[in-house]
């Protein structure tokens, strides 16, 4: 008998926690009816072309459906674009890292997109390196025993207590195959027999799973420097969101498209137009068109309007239910019962920096992907991040030219650096920032970019301020100017205990006909994610509308 007795409730939420997306079975949805012709009607509109927008429109369109997805933006691809800058660069907006799978020998499956072949994935030389005052580490690809004993030697001590958390991680994602696999035919009073580790870590932070098995304070961070990536510290952090991607990363490895993120979304519109769907850039959305509770279409800032009987938003919720709706009710509905409490993601400061010299080779640097920590404490970086204080948080540099040969032109390097930053030092700037006056934040931004540069050339790329040829910086504003995001949040919602997994807010909104697909619904943020989110989003629409 267990030591701990499991109400009904909590094993119910232990459950709904765990499940991966896919409440509605993929291979349930109904395909369209055959030799049906809609001439130049669509059956649904997206509004938002992110991964998840876009993936919602590949689903619907191997369902036979059309799908128009609508962008504000020049390009499609949300955070999965790129752009280029004098002296023949192309700076990847995003994407540092992602898992995928293999076929006939190539990385090119992109999950729930069987039918997408051309992009192809090229593996990191390793999986990351991280920079901590005392420690570098650098972890191997697909090979998480080289990992364990990398970290042992620098604490032997904890060696047996490594290796039971990398044990935890392997059970956690076991078991929750295990119980997606039961599709809720759940003995739930022997919830802690059969599912020991989920019982067990459920409520739990990632800070939790790990204090359970590790002591040194140095350790603890250590396995967690991939926290970037997921947008809190491991304190507030759920464990299902550092521990079943993390384990991905270190079991399957770390991967990047040959040619950039952008080519992941260019496939992907490729793919919808193939079968009848369109996708039109330069097409703003103001107003999602209702009329007793139910959404009919949607209409741009020309005046266009475009009718459908489904409305998805790849936008956030706060745009979606809080701007694009002239009754201000279905987003007080919304944030009583869905996101009260709930808290938005952190944004980012980036400087990119196209360089005139092989700087990386010149200094013998085989990294692809750095993680740079001023110290031990996560929480304390977390918040000097949130205040944007520059000179204290940890920070990520990225050199994708040791990924694949031509990354950029020869003789140069094309490098990202990268920290996470709060919104609110940015809010200051807001009101001149859209109305062109842009003296004080240029001068903030340049300020920020020179004390980053100046950080990373002493952690990493000494000679980096004399080789650079051209710079960009991205700010927060740059993201909510870009992508419409709230507070240029780039992760949709923080990914806390309450937020995670089936208790995430999921695609359905108060608005009969209107879902949300992408980073701010379930199952959250990420590549691999919100195109999950994008699929199981048309699974549900098609469940509940008769398109």
């Amino acid at each position: 008998m267990s030591s701990h007795p499991l109400t009904r409730r909590q094993a119910l939420q232990a459950a709904l926690a765990a499940l991966p997306a896919g409440a509605f079975a993929w291979q349930d949805a109904p395909p369209a009816p055959a030799g049906r012709a809609r001439g130049g009607e669509f059956d649904a509109v997206i509004i938002g072309s992110g991964l998840g927008g876009l993936a919602c429109g590949a689903a619907f369109a191997r369902k036979g459906y059309r799908a128009l997805v609508l962008e504000q933006h020049d390009k499609a691809g949300g955070y999965a674009t790129a752009f280029r800058r004098p002296g023949g660069f192309l700076f990847d907006v995003s994407l540092h890292s992602t898992t995928v799978g293999q076929r006939d020998g190539l990385h090119n499956l992109i999950g729930g997109l069987p039918e997408i072949t051309e992009v192809e994935f090229v593996a990191h030389p390793h999986l990351y390196r991280a920079i901590f005052p005392q420690h570098d580490i650098t972890v191997p690809q697909r090979d998480p025993a080289a990992y364990a004993a990398s970290l042992a030697r620098f604490f032997p001590q904890e060696e047996a207590h490594i290796q039971a958390l990398l044990a935890d991680m392997r059970a956690l994602s076991a078991e929750v195959s295990k119980l997606a696999a039961a599709r809720g035919q759940t003995d739930m009073s022997r919830f802690p027999q059969d599912f020991p580790t989920l019982y067990r870590n459920s409520q739990h932070t990632w800070g939790q799973m790990v204090d359970s098995r590790l002591s040194d304070p140095k350790l603890k961070a250590i396995v967690s420097a991939l926290w970037a990536y997921y947008g809190l510290p491991p304190s507030r952090l759920s464990a299902f969101y550092y521990a079943l991607p993390t384990l991905g990363y270190l079991e399957q490895g770390g991967y990047y498209p040959r040619g950039r993120s952008q080519t992941i979304s260019t496939a992907i519109v490729k793919f919808i137009e193939a079968r009848g769907g369109k996708v039109l850039t330069g097409k703003r959305v103001e107003r999602v068109l209702a009329k007793g509770g139910t959404a009919y279409g949607v209409r741009c800032s020309g005046g266009q309007e475009f009718l459908a009987r489904a409305v998805i938003s790849n936008a956030s919720p706060q745009a979606t239910l809080g701007q694009f709706l002239e009754d201000p009710g279905p987003w007080k509905a919304y944030q009583q019962q869905q996101s009260a409490g709930f808290s938005p993601s952190l944004s980012c400061f980036q400087v990119f920096l196209g360089l005139k010299r092989d700087l990386a080779g010149e200094l013998g640097l085989k990294d692809s992907e750095v993680f740079v920590e001023p110290g031990y404490d996560l929480d304390a970086g977390y918040e000097a991040c949130r205040r944007a204080d520059i000179e204290q948080c940890g920070f990520c540099v990225t050199l994708y030219d040791n990924i694949y040969p031509g990354y950029s032109p020869k003789g140069k390097n094309t490098l990202n650096l990268l920290c996470l930053q709060g919104y609110e030092p940015w809010a200051q700037f807001e009101i001149d920032y859209f109305a062109g006056r842009k003296g004080a934040y240029r001068r903030q931004k340049e300020r920020m970019a020179s004390i980053l540069i100046e950080r990373a050339e002493r952690a990493l790329l000494p000679g980096l301020s004399k080789s650079i040829e051209v710079k960009e910086i991205g700010t927060p504003l740059t993201n909510l100017r870009y992508t419409g995001n709230f507070r240029g949040a780039i992760y949709g919602w923080d990914q806390t205990v309450d937020n995670s997994g089936n208790r995430r807010i999921g695609h359905g909104t108060p608005v009969k006909g209107l879902y949300l697909a992408g980073a701010w619904s379930r199952p959250g943020h990420g590549y691999v994610a919100v195109i999950q989110s994008g699929i199981e989003c048309c699974a549900q629409v098609l469940s509940e509308r008769a398109l």
